[in-house]
């Protein structure tokens, strides 16, 4: 995999530098981001590189190699990412590669199944990108999420699982008795039965501008992100439960203070993290205190007006970034018009489909509405959205799903 040495050119209003920056950084690709605004040698480099055109971004590899304005696929491929199965039939696909996804690839391929694992984004999920996880078993020390993810990889590789990286999973289908997945380079693949462990993603706050600064002042991961702002006086951190806490606790590793804004008169989350944040002398806790707008200078993002619920009062902050924890919401679009979900589109399985007791006890607690469809994790109606859990739920829905196709003979 070309990995090492890669220089990232741009400029940080630049859409597609960001979602090259992105792409990279959910693949836990190490890479320089150099932006040609601030560096004219830099930009001389780039004009040089492209016949005199000032083109971003321009991404250099370590052999000398550059790619321009390249596509999510064209990375891929020149990062040696898998992106074509071996087969067209299998005996389960399972869509996600969080720990969820991957720990049910595991206990499939354990059970001598033929399995097939497809991620559009980085393996091992939100979970990969978190700064550490103290709480899963038989870890005292915790550890952090890259080591993690990097843990279940070789445990994947160990047993043979088959891994489709960067490739997204547009459509599902029924064809004589088998579920068809169709990616996004229009190949189809078939199999008995299928996992669904796609998670959820990070809820965004609706606001005027914030469209605008995603990736250019509003971030939704403080591990991702963080290290840019370096030496920071003031980031914010919107939301007052348990990530937005562990987060912001992580961005003063990198800013001289952080300011929370809760929308409500106090903190939700464990009692330790409270003790941890209302006594830290570099935090600044604001409840009742919502994001109003956002604006900036040169594509970047500047200023944050706020309002206080309790007074009505506005106020416009000049915060270096602003980091949104606001909760998650299910990466269902795949299922809509295909499974049953709950009104917030989580998909609901086995007692919560209201069926009767004789099928809720055929079906089993991760099948859904769908027969040989499961989900599992935090896509999952009920899930507890922990990765000791996620890990539990995808080893649990395998084994119901061996019990299955050994029914279905």
């Amino acid at each position: 995999m070309e990995t090492a040495g890669i220089t990232v050119y741009g400029a940080y209003w630049c859409p597609d530098c960001r979602r090259a920056k992105k792409f990279l950084g959910e693949q836990r690709i190490p890479y320089t981001w150099v932006d040609i605004e601030q560096d004219k040698s830099a930009e001389e480099f780039v004009l040089q590189k492209n016949d005199g055109k000032r083109i971003i971004p321009t991404i250099v590899f370590s052999d000398g190699s550059f790619l321009v304005e390249p596509t999510n696929a064209e990375l891929a491929l020149k990062l040696g990412l898998k992106t074509e199965a071996r087969q067209a039939y299998y005996d389960l696909i399972i869509i996600g590669a969080g720990p969820c996804g991957m720990t049910a690839a595991m206990y499939a391929a354990r059970e001598g199944m033929d399995v097939l694992l497809v991620e559009r984004s980085g393996l091992g999920g939100q979970a990969a990108t978190t700064q550490s996880i103290d709480n899963f078993p038989a870890f005292p020390d915790g550890l952090s999420g890259e080591e993690f993810a990097d843990r279940m990889i070789r445990q994947l590789t160990r047993y043979g699982v088959e891994i489709l990286q960067a490739s997204e999973v547009l459509e599902i289908e029924e064809e004589d008795g088998y579920k068809v997945i169709q990616l996004d380079d229009g190949k189809h693949y078939h199999s008995k039965a299928l996992l669904i462990a796609t998670g959820a993603r990070y809820r965004r706050l609706g606001v005027e501008g914030e469209d605008d600064f995603i990736g250019a002042g509003v971030h939704f991961c403080a591990t991702c992100d963080g290290p840019f702002y370096k030496g920071a006086k003031q980031l914010l951190v919107v939301g007052g439960g348990n990530s937005a806490c562990e987060e912001s606790l992580h961005l003063l590793r990198f800013a001289d203070k952080v300011t929370m804004l809760v929308r409500g008169d106090r903190l939700n989350a464990s009692q330790a993290l409270v003790e941890k944040i209302t006594n830290h002398p570099k935090i600044e806790i604001r409840y009742k205190t919502g994001v109003e707008g956002l604006n900036g200078e040169g594509g970047k993002l500047k200023y944050v007006k706020i309002k206080d619920s309790s007074s009505g009062e506005t106020q416009t902050l000049d915060p270096q970034a602003m980091f949104v924890f606001i909760g998650q919401q299910p990466n269902t679009d795949l299922a809509r018009g295909i499974l049953d979900l709950d009104p917030a589109g989580f998909i609901l399985t086995g007692n919560d489909l209201g069926h009767t007791e004789e099928e809720h006890s055929r079906r089993g607690s991760f099948e859904t509405s769908v027969p040989a469809i499961f989900a599992a994790g935090d896509v999952r109606k009920g899930s507890t959205k922990q990765v000791a859990s996620a890990v539990g739920e995808g080893a649990a829905a395998v084994i119901q799903i061996r019990d299955f196709l050994r029914r279905a003979g």
